[in-house]
């Protein structure tokens, strides 16, 4: 990239016309879709940022619940063309906890303030 810090921001939605042709493009992908695996290996770019931060519940017998957690990018597949991706679980919520606490830190001072 010739422009360091610049970019084009596409929002695309599950349904999106020719969606493949958007997210093959992008340099940074955020998948939150709400749909366990449908980001998949032939929609991203080669050397792309993921961050994955969909929570979706799916069936397993070997846990004890039942069920675990996945994310809506298909990890196993997707992760070898990235140069980085965000797991799920251990990915992007403990960052998301981190920005609640923080924010509920804030509103108190200034509560009180």
């Amino acid at each position: 990239n010739n422009k360091p810090g610049n970019c084009t921001v596409t929002v695309c939605h599950s349904r999106t016309e020719n969606l493949v042709e958007h997210t093959s493009r992008a340099d940074i992908l955020v998948a939150a879709i709400g749909r366990a695996h449908f980001v998949t290996a032939d929609m991203v770019k080669d050397g792309a940022v993921v961050i994955d931060v969909g929570i979706n519940r799916i069936p397993d017998e070997s846990k004890k619940s039942g069920s675990r957690l996945t994310g809506d990018v298909d990890f196993e597949s997707v992760a070898p063309k990235c140069s980085w991706i965000t797991p799920v679980p251990g990915g992007v919520g403990p960052m998301t906890i981190a920005s609640l606490m923080q924010n509920t830190l804030q509103a108190c001072i200034k509560k009180d303030a």
